[in-house]
């Protein structure tokens, strides 16, 4: 559509019967249904006095400078939405993986992808694991757009001075934005580890072990998986969880959680943290409080 996407989700499949010789069989179809994921757009003005811009006779990159760190956070806030986002709490927003994936028991179709860990009050995290592909799922922009963020030049501007009446300032400026939405077209991509207890979790290997068994929960959320799929898995955590992922590497029994040496396009190298395969990647966006969620848990 030409303010988000429109998705659709298979709701029954046939199951078939079996035949005898010369006797008939029913005709049979799947049927769907259709989910429109509407997407945000998120926006900033970068805006620089002129003549501080031009000290020093480096405008272009005192305007970098400035720029970057406006990314910096979008990049930041688009992370959060991605988990967090909440149309019907704030409409301007699109909807993240917690308003999709946000109670236990068997109410909700996506309950049956939700692991417990035990964790009670409100000092809990969750662990992600998203299994990304076209079409099943994936982030979406809207029709006509470009994805990714966009920024424009617009120069040099005149403003009012909002701290001085009828008067005017000349500004740089810089316009930026970023549609972007996310799209699950089959829910059973993507698993949620919640009431992680973090400081439960920040006893690994101590005397006084009182940690959830977070290894176990992932490979739970491992068989979520339905087979079959071509996807790309990804574990998602913030960096108080990932810390002590590594914390558990130490037991030599957890052989399937390992660290590879990944070098990136640009010949870089660096370190990245595995579980069976699967890349475990930081969002420090998930936050460390969040409250127990249980079967009477909305969205």
């Amino acid at each position: 559509t030409d303010t988000g996407h429109v998705s659709v989700v298979r709701t029954s499949q046939p199951a078939g019967s079996f035949r005898l010789l010369n006797a008939g069989i029913s005709p049979s179809k799947s049927t769907g249904g259709q989910i429109v994921n509407t997407c945000g757009s998120l926006e900033a003005l970068s805006q620089m006095d002129v003549g501080l811009a031009e000290l020093g006779g480096k405008k272009e990159a005192v305007r970098a400078v400035q720029d970057m760190g406006i990314v910096k956070g979008l990049s930041n806030t688009l992370s959060s939405k991605l988990i967090y986002g909440n149309q019907g709490t704030t409409p301007a927003e699109f909807d993240g993986f917690a308003s999709r994936y946000f109670s236990l028991g068997t109410t909700y179709t996506t309950s049956g992808q939700m692991i417990d860990a035990g964790g009670t009050g409100t000092d809990n995290t969750s662990i992600w694991l998203v299994c990304w592909a076209p079409d099943q799922c994936y982030g979406v922009y809207p029709r006509g757009t470009r994805g990714g963020l966009q920024m424009t030049d617009d120069g040099m501007v005149t403003i009012e001075d909002p701290n001085s009446a009828a008067t005017y300032l000349r500004m740089w400026q810089t316009h930026f934005k970023w549609l972007a939405g996310l799209a699950v077209d089959d829910y059973r991509c993507v698993s949620r580890i919640c009431n992680v207890d973090i400081s439960n979790l920040e006893t690994a290997s101590d005397s006084s072990d009182t940690s959830a068994n977070i290894l176990k929960f992932m490979s739970k959320a491992m068989d979520f998986i339905p087979p079959g799929k071509d996807v790309n898995p990804v574990f998602y955590m913030n960096n108080r969880v990932r810390s002590m992922l590594r914390v558990k590497m130490d037991n030599k029994a957890n052989v399937h959680l390992t660290v590879e040496n990944v070098t990136s396009k640009s010949g870089f190298g660096r370190k990245q943290l595995s579980f069976y395969e699967v890349p475990c990647r930081r969002i420090d966006s998930i936050l460390n409080t969040e409250s127990q969620i249980t079967t009477a848990t909305t969205s």
